[in-house]
């Protein structure tokens, strides 16, 4: 795992070749379906790009939208593995209803559909590591299809732009303030998507507890269950709070954030700060992301646990296949 992190920069190099490119179509439009890793560089698309006329599909079948949605829509069927059963069922059904589909993929089921039925793809390379770890690799591919060759230089240009292990002595600190503790981590709605990349970050390398919420949605609910008295405390005494900030937040979402974190040290919570920044927008979101995916590994050489591999996804999906 810690060397998939320092190679990390080195996936935006990646150049993707669009297979059976005469059936590709460009489309204003897309609907993606992608599980766990395979959806997150979605999430950072349409992040990056509010205006992204996108969909993510998280799910088996289609989702539900109108007709003239989905025949004016290119369908993406995501899957590093190529071999994901939701994603699988996602474009054959597609493909059956005759929607415009293309697969991004490294190998497996996915691969083997789009080469019998001359559908668009792009194959991921094949370096050994795990889903969650070939974000660049997979938000490169989808910039490819959304034909913006803007985005695509943008991206490349982080190969050189990104220090790999700028943030590693602040995530091995950060491992140690978090030892014995549960991660929630709160954002802003527009950075939901780093806050879902640290909460499963830590699921998934670390393979403990975590949580993530957004502002201002959680001071309506969420934040009411953190108010304890004695005989709810042990309920909620291992959580370690994470506020992601970002100057680009609107402020009175800021504010919020910052009284939310005095109220919660108020009442005994332990809480960091971790400041969205870089030079660039793509920058500042994967520093951040590099700090979590540092800060998961040294979680994980300190409880003992594996940080690669994810077993119980492995015994999982031969339980129900």
């Amino acid at each position: 795992m810690e060397e998939a992190i320092k190679k990390f920069s080195t996936q935006f190099n990646f150049e993707p070749d669009i297979q059976n490119k005469e059936s590709f179509k460009p489309a204003q439009s897309f609907v993606l379906a992608g599980m766990g890793g395979s959806h997150l560089a979605a999430g950072l698309l349409k992040m990056s790009n509010p205006d992204l006329d996108l969909y993510i599909h998280r799910d088996y079948g289609l989702p539900a939208l109108s007709h003239k949605k989905f025949k004016d829509s290119l369908f993406i069927a995501s899957s590093y593995s190529g071999n994901t059963e939701e994603v699988l069922d996602f474009a054959h059904k597609a493909h059956a209803e005759k929607y415009q589909v293309a697969v991004i993929a490294r190998t497996g089921k996915l691969i083997e559909f789009a080469q019998k039925n001359n559908l668009p793809y792009i194959q991921l390379p094949d370096v050994g590591i795990q889903p969650r770890a070939a974000l660049g690799f997979s938000l490169v591919a989808m910039a490819k299809f959304t034909n913006n060759e803007k985005l695509l230089a943008d991206l490349r240009a982080l190969s050189f732009h990104i220090n790999t292990v700028a943030r590693e002595d602040e995530g091995k600190a950060l491992a140690q303030t978090l030892a014995g503790k549960i991660p929630v981590v709160y954002s802003s709605r527009s950075n939901v998507s780093l806050a879902y990349t640290w909460k499963i970050t830590m699921n998934e390398t670390a393979k403990i507890p975590a949580f993530y919420n957004i502002l201002p949605e959680l001071n309506h609910n969420e934040m009411t269950g953190y108010d304890v008295i004695e005989s709810t405390q042990s309920l909620s005494e291992k959580f370690h709070f994470i506020f992601l900030t970002d100057e680009l937040d609107h402020p009175k979402v800021t504010q919020r954030a910052t009284v939310t974190q005095q109220l919660l040290e108020e009442r005994g919570f332990p809480t960091s700060t971790i400041r969205i920044t870089g030079a660039s927008r793509w920058e500042s979101v994967f520093s951040t992301i590099l700090l979590a995916e540092w800060t998961a590994l040294y979680i994980s050489r300190a409880y003992g646990t594996e940080s690669e591999q994810v077993p119980m996804v492995e015994e999982f999906k031969k339980r129900i296949a």
